[in-house]
């Protein structure tokens, strides 16, 4: 395991680094600028990954000919074929379990569960194997292997498809808990996360697949598991993750018509979570928000707000804000979908009550 790489307070268990030992840009073609959406950044970086090590292997339902419900494993069997792009039964306690199990052996699968919400199936494989086995084994075993988990609302899919169970995962002892909001982290994330020697849970928004497009260096390198701070303000600061980082930054904008500025950072890794990058932030503005499309009940960002509360008391100047979903299923209808998951609009009333206290 590596060392804690700031100076916040240590957890039990901080994310081996990475240890593959193939250059990054090795490749013919994997070179120079790329302007992609945040799926083919998926796929770019899986793609990219499957050709530098052989050990690398994609695992899921539909992921062979048809290339994924969403697309990102498209063509990839055209260029591996089936015995690295592999086409599993429906069964996903099966495939975590052959993937956690391939992981121990030396392999490192990439799995796909077509939507976060069926990993339920699978939670005794992931959360009492895969997480548990290096620490059981006393470090004989490692379970290098990456969960890709499309979820969330904003596709209007339904109270069984449109979860937000990221929180799940970052309570659990032995997980990275990775979740992108752009399609340049997408790709850079993707390949640190196969790169790591520990299981990932990559949490991607389903509406973010096709929503944007962004330039890509594929010669900038891995960017490590430390938060980004996506606009700078001085007024408050607003915590996030995934497609509610987009969310703020437009509540931002609204914030800036009444004379207001606001730092949003945008987390990138639940667990570990860089509390250095907001300490610094809130020290700044005295203000904190936090904001997730978890359940806001007993969600990711609770922790961040019970954390402030303690550790960055003496710098508030106002009660730390958070905003979630409410505790109810997803509905159907976009209407009554965004009467429950943050929108924009909600962040800002909440940021702007905020801002004036």
């Amino acid at each position: 395991m590596c060392a804690w790489p700031w100076s916040a307070p240590k957890p039990a268990f901080t994310p081996s680094p990475p240890t593959h030992s193939q250059p990054y840009t090795q490749q013919k073609g994997w070179s120079g600028m790329a302007t992609l959406k945040f799926a083919e950044a998926i796929r770019a970086a899986i793609d990219h990954e499957l050709e530098a090590d052989p050990s690398v292997v994609v695992m899921g339902e539909e992921v062979g000919p048809l290339g994924g419900v969403f697309t990102v494993t498209r063509g990839l069997i055209d260029k591996y074929g089936p015995d690295r792009i592999m086409d599993s039964p429906i069964s996903e306690g099966a495939l975590a379990g052959f993937a956690a199990g391939a992981a121990t052996e030396g392999m490192r699968p990439v799995v796909e569960i077509m939507f976060s919400d069926f990993v339920m199936l699978a939670m005794d494989q992931l959360i009492n194997f895969a997480a548990k086995i290096h620490y059981m084994s006393n470090g004989q075993f490692s379970v290098p292997m990456v969960v890709r988990l499309p979820g969330g609302a904003g596709t209007n899919h339904g109270p069984q498809h449109s979860q937000s169970l990221e929180s799940w995962f970052a309570q659990t002892p032995g997980l990275v808990v990775a979740m992108p909001s752009t399609p340049s982290d997408a790709y850079w994330m993707m390949r640190e996360s196969i790169r790591m020697d520990d299981p990932v849970m990559f949490f991607e928004n389903k509406s973010l697949y096709f929503r944007i497009n962004e330039e890509i260096d594929f010669d900038e390198g891995l960017r490590g598991v430390r938060a980004a701070v996506r606009r700078e303000g001085t007024d408050l600061t607003v915590v996030s993750a995934g497609r509610m980082v987009h969310s703020c930054l437009e509540a931002a904008d609204m914030l800036a018509e009444s004379g207001y500025s606001v730092d949003v950072i945008d987390m990138r890794y639940l667990w570990p979570l860089d509390l250095e990058t907001v300490a610094a932030s809130v020290k700044k503005t005295s203000k904190l928000a936090v904001v997730y499309e978890a359940v806001e009940y007993g969600g990711w960002g609770s922790e961040i707000a019970s954390w402030a509360a303690k550790d960055l008391f003496i710098h508030l100047d106002g009660p730390v804000h958070r905003v979630g979903t409410h505790r109810v299923p997803i509905p159907v209808g976009v209407p009554l979908e965004e009467a429950i998951v943050p929108t924009p609009a909600v962040i800002h009333q909440s940021l702007l009550e905020l801002a004036k206290f």
